[in-house]
């Protein structure tokens, strides 16, 4: 049965999109079936993964609202190896559209339980707010992969956001547990991020994943190629910090070493979307 992993963090622009993206690729590349879901109307993680949100038949709204079943608005990341439920602008009016519903925090734990048998990880990329999008992603999760910057707001955000996750815990998925923080944008000639970052291990002990991700400039520029970092660049320092973040989420719950990645795809990277003149 998939280990179902809801990305979240309430503070925006802290790496979700892009930790989600570049996780789903390299377990992938590690051989394991990989699911991800983009919970987030902007559509990121779709765009990243290579497929255009703007010509989609269906997506995650349609899922969540009952009107189309898992396997009719599944896509194939065909730069990252790995399936798609994917997401677009429509999913901004679910919110409105949830409230009337029954089981509305739950509508995506029912949606894909009769297809996890199909994979080894669901990963869920989560939007920027506590919000019934949010709360639908935590419901169907077995555990928070929190991306979060050694500075002193994020310290600041996520004592909120333990408390959430704490909440649903309590009142809608007691299986939920925090998996563990993942140190991203880190910057090790940052005195300040160095003192975060002991804070973290000091107070959370192994719940700090030991891989550090870099800030770094192929990861950003990959999503306008329709890529997965990994993909396109596997040898830059962002890429690699992230290949030995899924051997390390591997080795954690599957039990064994990882074995060799597998060839990742020998692609000419292109932009998705032209640069404006």
């Amino acid at each position: 049965m998939a280990k179902i992993f809801a990305i979240a963090n309430q503070k925006g622009g802290v790496g979700k999109t892009t930790t989600t993206v570049n996780l789903a690729a390299a377990l992938a590349a590690l051989s394991r079936r990989v699911l991800l879901i983009d919970l987030d109307p902007q559509g990121n993680a779709t765009m990243g993964s290579g497929i255009d949100k703007r010509s989609l038949p269906g997506s995650v709204y349609q899922l969540l609202l009952g009107l189309s079943p898992m396997p009719s608005v599944l896509r194939r990341s065909e730069t990252g190896r790995y399936d798609v439920i994917p997401a677009n602008r429509e999913l901004a009016g679910a919110e409105l559209d949830l409230v009337e519903l029954e089981r509305r925090e739950t509508r995506l734990k029912g949606a894909i339980a009769p297809y996890l048998k199909d994979y080894d990880f669901v990963l869920i990329d989560c939007p920027p707010a506590l919000s019934l999008l949010t709360l639908n992603g935590l419901t169907a999760a077995h555990g928070v992969i929190i991306p979060m910057q050694c500075e002193y707001y994020a310290l600041e955000g996520l004592s909120d956001l333990v408390n959430t996750i704490k909440q649903v815990h309590r009142n809608l998925n007691h299986d939920l547990e925090i998996i563990g923080l993942l140190r991203v944008m880190f910057d090790p000639r940052s005195t300040l991020a160095n003192q975060v970052s002991a804070q973290l291990e000091s107070h959370f002990g192994d719940k700090v994943f030991k891989t550090l991700v870099p800030r770094n400039i192929r990861l950003a520029e990959a999503p306008s190629y329709g890529m997965p970092g990994v993909v396109f660049d596997k040898s830059s320092k962002g890429a690699q910090a992230y290949v030995a973040f899924a051997a390390e989420m591997v080795e954690r719950f599957s039990g064994d070493v990882p074995a060799t990645a597998a060839p990742l795809l020998a692609i000419e990277p292109e932009p998705m979307i032209e640069p404006a003149a």
